[in-house]
């Protein structure tokens, strides 16, 4: 009994820290935006489309406070979330990475996609990129913003993880000295 408690409050934090990282990242995202009046490009959008989606997940489980196998579903759902961002992040570092002569041409904005484009050929455009994903306006220690959203995805992904392969009894990846 004492020992599924324990679990239980591991699950909790991990989900509580999980969805407190997204709220840091959805904050930055509004700082870079608002503050340091940084446009985002659409992949910028989806990266924060994302962060939303795996925070989401993550306040859920925590209210929810699952045992057993909804554990292990809300660190799958994790999981996916988390493979799909980091996969935004990693094409937006790509981008910012090819030399200039590579880099495609700026196209149309998001808004105007969606009001003028099915939706197919509107996800099909912003997942190819524009010259405007490519641009690199702020960096930390050489890294852009995706890059550091990736390595956030990347942690996220690990949290989720590790609540996917969770149980009931026996071992954890993670201990309980969280």
């Amino acid at each position: 009994m004492i020992l599924e408690e324990t679990i239980l409050q591991t699950s909790r934090r991990v989900y509580l820290v999980g969805m407190l990282m997204c709220v840091a990242l959805l904050l930055a995202a509004a700082y870079f935006q608002h503050i340091l009046l940084l446009e985002p490009c659409p992949l910028c959008i989806l990266q924060r489309l994302m962060v939303m989606v795996t925070g989401g997940v993550f306040l859920l489980a925590f209210l929810h406070n699952p045992r057993g196998l909804a554990n292990r579903i809300y660190g799958g759902l994790i999981v996916i979330s988390t493979m799909i961002g980091a996969g935004i992040s990693t094409r937006h570092v790509w981008l910012q990475n090819l030399p200039p002569e590579l880099v495609p041409s700026c196209g149309p904005g998001l808004n105007f996609m969606l009001e003028n484009f099915p939706l197919r050929r509107t996800i099909e455009l912003v997942f190819r990129g524009s010259g405007e994903c490519a641009e690199v306006d702020w960096s930390l220690l050489g890294l852009t913003i995706p890059a550091w959203t990736l390595i956030a995805f990347v942690v996220l992904g690990v949290l989720g993880l590790n609540r996917l392969l969770s149980q009931s009894r026996g071992r954890r990846m993670f201990s309980d000295k969280f």
